[in-house]
C-alpha cells in the first residue's frame, strides 16, 4: 500500500521542524506527563521529521493535562478507524497524533495509489452506500446507543472503601468486595469512554464526506463559487447544540410572563437569583420550568468538552445567566428573541433554486439534487452528535473523575480532588491498585507520599508550558490534503498552509482565512483565550479567539461578528454565526495574536479577511 505521509521532498519552504523546537525554561521534563507513543522520537525521526503537523487548538488551545489525554488518546483510534478499517475512505488514511511541549499536534495521512484509492472506493462505496441509505434509522439507533451509555455512566459510583465490609456484602455472600467494586468501577469508566467515543465517530466521518462531495459537485459545476454560497444550501437546519440556548430564551418569557424578571435582573450571581425568585409568588412555576430546562440542557460545557477544566453550565450557571439577563432585557425593550431562522430558510430555497436553473442537463440537475439532499439528511447529526458526545456525556464523564478524586483525598492520596487530573489514567489504576493493597493488608500505602510531590512538579512544568506559544504546524508541508475531518472541522487547506507559511500576517498587513458567514462590520475587538473572558463581552464588539464552543451560543446575539484562529466551514464558529446571521472569518491562524481587546477592526465574512484600523491604547 503507498500512503503518503505528507512527504514533499520538491517543497521550497517548510516549517520548522518538530525536532528543533526547544523547551519553555521551567518546563524541563515534560514528557513525563505523557505516554511515550505520543512523543516526537528519534526511533521514528525519518517519518515524523517528514511529515505536517498542524496545532489541534480547537480541541485543546491549552496544555494537556495527563488525565485528560483520554479524550485525545481515544479519537486517535475511534476516528482513525472509521477511515482507515471501517469504509474506508478512499484517498485518506487515519490522523496522527504528537504532543509537543504540552500541545496537541496532528498530522492527517493520505493515499496517492490510483490502483489503491480504487480498490479503497469499492468498499466504500458499498458500505458507505449502505449508510447514507438508511441514514434516518440509523442515526435514531444511534441515539438509542448514546443515550444508554449516558444513562450507564450516571450509574458509576465511587465512594471511599469502608473500614469493614458492609454486612449484605458478607451475608449476601457476594464473594467480591469493595476492592473489587472500587477497580471495576473505574474499569467501567474508562471502558464507558472509549464506548461514547467509538460512537462520536460512527457517522461523523460519513457526514462530512457527503458535505465534501456536495462542495465538490458544486465547485466543478458552478466555477467560482464561494463555501459560504455552498454552505446557504444547507443552512437553516433545527439542530441539538441551539437547544440549550433556545430554553433560555423560553426561560427569559417565562420569567416575564410570572413577574420573576425584576429578581433575575436584579442579582447577578446565579444562586441569589434563584433565592430571590424563589421568594416571590410566581417563583415556585419558574423554578420549575428551570429545572426542566436544566437537565440535560444545562450539561453544555463552556468549551468543547475535551478538558475538564471548562466550566459546565449545569455546575457554573452563571454563563447562562448573563444570557438570560439580556434575552429579558431584550425582551423589554420589545425586541425580537428568535434566530432569524425564516430568514435563512429563506435564502437556502432561493440560493439552491438558482444555482440548479443554472445547470445544463437534467442528469445534471437530478445529481445537484440527490447530493444537496444527501448533505441536508447528514447535517443534523453532524452538529447533534456534539451535544450527545462532548458535552452531556463528556461533562458527566469528568464529574465522575471529581467523585474518583474525592476517594484519592479521603485516603489522604492527594490533598485536591482535581490532583486527579495530574495522572494519566494507567496511572491512576496503579495508585488504585496501591490504595486497596494498604486497605487490605493495614500498611500504609506508599502513594500517601509518592504523589503529592510528582504533581506538585507536574503542577509546575504545566504552568511553565501554557506560558509558551505552540506554532500553528511544524514539518513539511504536503502536496495534498484530502482528509476530510481536516478539511471541514479544522479548515486545513493547500490555501491555509502558503498563509502561514507567509508568516503571522500577510504582506499587505491583511488577515485571511475562511469566509465562514457573510456580511462585513467594524467594531471593537473582544480578546478571549478563555472562557472566564466571556462575561467581559459587550454589546456590540467583535469576537477574536481561537476556537468558540457551541455554548457560546448566548454571547452571539451580543456581539457584531466573529473571528477565530482555526476552524472550517463545519467548525462551530462558522455554523453558530452562518444561524445568528453575523459575520465570520475562522482559520486566520493568527487573530488572536495580531488583535487585542480594542482594537478597532473591519470584519469581512463575504471575502475572508479581518483587518486591524486602528491598535487601542495601552494602559
Amino acid at each position: 500500500m503507498a500512503v503518503q505521509n505528507n512527504t514533499t521532498p520538491s517543497a521550497k519552504r517548510r516549517f520548522q521542524s518538530p525536532f528543533d523546537v526547544a523547551t519553555p525554561p521551567g518546563a524541563e521534563g515534560w514528557q513525563e506527563l505523557y505516554p511515550y507513543y505520543a512523543h516526537i522520537s528519534e526511533e521514528r525521526r525519518a517519518v515524523e521529521e517528514q511529515k505536517l503537523w498542524y496545532f489541534d487548538g480547537m480541541h485543546n488551545p491549552e496544555p494537556l493535562y495527563p488525565f485528560d489525554t483520554i479524550m485525545t488518546e481515544n479519537w486517535w483510534v475511534a476516528a482513525s478507524q472509521m477511515t482507515t478499517k471501517v469504509w474506508p475512505i478512499p484517498v485518506a488514511m487515519g490522523i496522527d497524533q504528537r504532543i509537543i511541549n504540552g500541545y496537541l499536534y496532528v498530522s492527517p495521512n493520505s493515499i496517492d495509489d490510483p490502483a489503491e484509492v480504487a480498490r479503497r472506493a469499492e468498499l466504500f462505496n458499498e458500505r458507505a452506500g449502505h449508510y447514507y441509505e438508511n441514514w434516518d434509522t440509523i442515526y435514531a439507533e444511534w441515539k438509542k446507543k448514546a443515550n444508554g451509555c449516558i444513562e450507564r455512566l450516571k450509574q458509576i459510583q465511587f465512594k471511599p472503601l469502608p473500614e469493614f465490609e458492609p454486612e449484605e456484602n458478607v451475608y449476601g455472600h457476594r464473594g467480591i468486595y469493595s476492592s473489587h467494586d472500587l477497580l471495576s468501577s473505574y474499569n467501567r469508566l474508562i471502558e464507558n469512554l472509549f464506548e461514547m467515543g467509538s460512537y462520536h465517530f460512527e457517522m461523523l466521518n460519513l457526514g462530512y464526506g457527503a458535505y465534501l462531495t456536495f462542495r465538490e459537485f458544486c465547485q466543478q459545476a458552478f466555477p467560482g463559487i464561494s463555501d459560504q454560497t455552498i454552505t446557504d444550501m444547507v443552512s437553516g437546519i433545527d439542530i441539538l447544540l441551539f437547544r440549550p440556548d433556545d430554553e433560555l430564551r423560553k426561560l427569559a418569557s417565562r420569567a416575564i410572563e410570572l413577574s420573576v424578571d425584576g429578581a433575575l435582573l436584579a442579582n447577578s450571581d446565579p444562586a441569589s437569583a434563584l433565592k430571590a425568585v424563589g421568594s416571590l409568588p410566581g417563583g415556585a412555576a419558574w423554578l420549575a420550568a428551570y429545572e426542566e430546562s436544566r437537565n440535560p440542557w444545562f450539561w453544555f460545557s463552556t468549551g468543547v468538552g475535551y478538558t475538564h477544566s471548562d466550566a459546565v453550565w449545569m455546575t457554573d450557571p452563571r454563563l447562562p445567566f448573563t444570557a438570560l439577563r439580556g434575552y429579558i432585557e431584550a425582551l423589554r425593550r420589545g425586541e425580537d428573541i428568535r434566530r432569524p431562522l425564516d430568514k435563512i430558510i429563506e435564502t437556502r430555497t432561493r440560493v439552491t433554486q438558482e444555482y440548479r436553473e443554472l445547470l445544463p442537463t437534467e442528469d445534471d440537475r437530478e445529481a445537484f439534487d440527490g447530493l444537496v439532499k444527501l448533505a441536508r439528511t447528514v447535517y443534523p447529526y453532524v452538529e447533534d452528535h456534539n451535544f450527545f458526545v462532548e458535552h452531556w456525556h463528556h461533562s458527566l464523564f469528568w464529574e465522575k473523575v471529581r467523585e474518583l478524586g474525592e476517594v484519592f483525598v479521603a485516603h489522604k492520596f492527594f490533598d485536591d480532588k482535581e490532583d486527579i487530573f495530574y495522572l494519566h489514567r494507567h496511572e491512576v489504576y496503579d495508585a488504585l491498585y496501591d490504595m486497596i493493597i494498604g486497605w487490605a493488608v493495614g500498611t500504609p500505602p506508599r502513594g500517601e507520599v509518592y504523589w503529592r510531590p510528582i504533581i506538585q512538579k507536574r503542577r509546575k512544568i504545566r504552568d511553565a508550558l501554557a506560558k509558551w506559544s505552540p506554532p500553528p504546524a511544524l514539518g513539511v508541508p504536503p502536496e495534498s490534503i484530502t482528509e476530510p475531518l481536516t478539511i471541514m472541522l479544522w479548515g486545513i487547506t493547500q490555501e491555509t498552509i502558503q498563509q502561514w507559511l507567509g508568516g503571522d500576517t500577510a504582506e499587505d498587513g491583511v488577515l485571511r482565512g475562511i469566509a465562514a458567514s457573510a456580511g462585513k462590520v467594524t467594531g471593537r475587538a473582544r480578546l478571549i483565550t478563555e472562557s472566564e473572558q466571556l462575561y467581559d463581552v459587550q454589546d456590540g464588539e467583535i469576537l477574536v479567539c481561537r476556537i468558540t464552543a457551541p455554548s457560546w451560543a448566548p454571547v452571539f446575539q451580543r456581539i457584531s461578528a466573529a473571528v477565530s484562529d482555526v476552524g472550517g466551514m463545519m467548525a462551530h464558529t462558522a455554523i453558530i454565526s452562518r444561524e445568528y446571521g453575523l459575520p465570520a472569518v475562522v482559520g486566520t491562524g493568527f487573530a488572536t495574536v495580531n488583535v487585542s481587546t480594542g482594537d478597532l477592526i473591519e470584519v469581512d465574512g463575504t471575502e475572508g479577511t479581518v483587518r486591524v484600523l486602528e491598535k487601542a491604547v495601552q494602559a
